[in-house]
């Protein structure tokens, strides 16, 4: 049997998700369209504002290489990035991932972003709540964490909504703004395989 492309191999290891009015499918490196949303997602000045990768992204050749090496890391099972799309019409809405997944600790991280058009519609919330029940039950992960620079207040509620509990301060945990030479601290959630689900 031939060998699975990049493609294939991450279909078979991180399916597409439905729920809650949201489709949530990998992310395409080949996709003129995805490159364009993910860089208009990293390069937004809100999204700006409280993350800073480690790779700083301004132009859609730096988008593709960022959407191919988060394929690379879903054929290996140890990420899984996935685009939000509205499920009735098909149009891409933000991003939500599951990063670091250790299946010996039985743990990984989440994180999301909305692009603006489509902010103050739960979209966020939505995603985070079908991709950590996907992470739970279909990955069998028992912890998952998640954490925000300190005053991110709109990302601290979507955390609470969807039963990830505050758990404390980190302190210089994350790059100050747009700098890899600043710290910031950040405050810590966690949701538990055994914790109740939220509505």
């Amino acid at each position: 049997m031939p060998p699975l492309d990049d493609q294939h191999r991450t279909s078979r290891l991180f399916p597409d998700l439905h729920g809650h009015g949201l489709w949530l499918r990998p992310w395409d490196p080949d996709s003129d369209t995805d490159a364009e949303n993910w860089l208009r997602g990293v390069t937004d000045p809100d999204f700006a504002l409280w993350n800073t990768p480690l790779t700083l992204i301004d132009d859609l050749a730096g988008a593709r290489e960022a959407l191919r090496r988060k394929a690379g890391m879903a054929a290996e099972g140890t990420s899984a990035s996935y685009r939000i799309d509205d499920e009735s019409s098909g149009t891409t809405l933000g991003h939500v991932g599951v990063n670091g997944i250790n299946h010996v600790f039985s743990t990984a991280r989440v994180s999301y972003w909305v692009l603006p058009e489509a902010r103050g519609r739960g979209v966020a919330t939505r995603a985070l709540r079908l991709a950590s029940h996907w992470a739970h039950t279909e990955l069998a992960l028992h912890r998952l964490e998640l954490d925000h620079g300190v005053g991110h207040e709109a990302s601290c509620r979507t955390a609470e909504r969807c039963g990830f509990r505050y758990e404390g301060t980190l302190r210089g945990s994350m790059f100050e703004a747009g700098r890899h030479d600043a710290f910031r601290d950040a405050h810590l959630h966690a949701r538990l395989a055994t914790d109740p689900e939220r509505g």
